[in-house]
């Protein structure tokens, strides 16, 4: 079973910046596709950023504030978010999928993160 652990939320002031991380309990080379997505208070779940190793993409909302990252050694995907709106106020989730017959999808349980105006 994949466990996929998430920390550094937290709450920051607008302007701020915070990084989280995604842990895996095996390798990153195991999965398709790794992202994050987040969900606010009484909306749905929406993609922030995906990776496929090779090439990413981003949310439009984020795009140059974010950036999506993964260090294979460390079986460790991060999400580093810069200048941090009220909007982007969230649990953020960590996912990881393998594509194909037999295909898995896997989550982390989130991490709240709350900016302040």
């Amino acid at each position: 079973q994949v466990q996929l652990v998430e920390s550094g939320g937290g709450l920051v002031q607008a302007g701020g910046s915070l990084r989280l991380s995604c842990a895996a309990s095996r390798s990153l080379f195991s999965f398709n596709i790794m992202g994050w997505y987040r969900q606010a208070p009484k909306k749905q779940r929406e993609l922030v950023a995906i990776t496929s190793g090779t090439s990413t993409n981003y949310a439009d909302s984020v795009k140059g504030r974010f950036t999506i990252s993964r260090d294979n050694a460390k079986n460790t995907m991060y999400l580093q978010m810069n200048t941090l709106k009220p909007e982007d106020t969230a649990v953020y989730y960590c996912n990881a999928r393998i594509i194909g017959i037999g295909g898995k999808n896997y989550w982390g349980q989130g991490t709240q993160v709350t900016v302040s105006s």
